[in-house]
């Protein structure tokens, strides 16, 4: 068996065994989405008058799926450098590039099966998402956006040496992230110095490609531009999370 695959058995194992971590992955998005949805039910949205829920499911679903690629990659690396585990894998022939690249195929079926469950709920009658013809253009944002949430997870779990910095590190960026991106909240009914703000922001291009694909709220070119912005922003945070890697806490 190759290290590759007896990594990525072995994260899989410890995902479904850990059964209260795996279905608040799953319900914290959905919690959001009862809320909003019943706060928001049948209102338009002024500025554009388009449904709240095409706004807020695509934002939330975003959401949802970057929190847990960026906590699932920061908790594991925290966790096996505390344990020393990544020292004891650094010691044998397996690369750095094996040990990240079995948890970015674990942080992708989860990604996309929470992508999945969430739209199949928001689809049901009581919230009434409709997607659009284009839904699978959905898929190739959800990848980008993944992989660069992800490489922001490895910088947050580089640094932090406890789970309570993680969570603290890790919600500083992501909860005004989420707020400044459109996800809780449409950007029409932003300040437009807010709107411009939330352009260097890699959640606010998830968003836009997600609400483009799934509800047809954006043209082909904007889904394009929001994947490229990912892509860029991926290879940004990828790089520096190499750069910034730590086998041990006394590296």
């Amino acid at each position: 068996m190759s290290a590759y695959t007896a990594l990525t058995a072995a994260g899989y194992r410890a995902q479904v065994r850990d059964k209260a971590t795996l279905f608040f992955t799953f319900a914290f998005p959905l919690l959001f989405l009862v809320v909003f949805g019943l706060i928001f039910s049948g209102q338009d949205v002024e500025q554009s008058g388009r449904p709240y829920i095409s706004y807020i499911a695509p934002g939330v679903m975003s959401w949802g799926v970057a929190n847990a690629a960026v906590f699932g990659i920061a908790f594991t690396l925290m966790q096996w450098r505390r344990d020393d585990l990544l020292r004891l894998i650094r010691l044998s022939p397996t690369p750095l590039t094996t040990v990240l690249a079995s948890r970015y195929v674990l942080a992708l079926v989860v990604g996309v099966v929470q992508a999945a469950v969430f739209v199949a709920v928001a689809m049901l009658p009581g919230f009434g998402l409709e997607l659009d013809g284009r839904w699978p253009l959905v898929l190739p944002a959800l990848v980008l956006g993944i992989t660069a949430f992800m490489a922001i997870g490895v910088i947050v779990g580089n640094y932090a040496r406890t789970p309570e910095a993680v969570a603290a590190i890790a919600n500083c960026m992501m909860v005004p992230m989420a707020f400044l991106s459109g996800s809780f909240l449409p950007l029409d009914m932003m300040p437009s110095w807010l709107r411009t703000v939330s352009r260097v922001l890699p959640l606010r291009y998830l968003n836009d490609a997600a609400s483009g694909a799934l509800t047809g709220s954006g043209s082909l070119a904007a889904i394009g531009v929001g994947c490229a912005a990912l892509a860029g922003f991926a290879l940004l945070f990828g790089a520096i999370g190499l750069k910034t890697f730590r086998w041990s806490d006394q590296s």
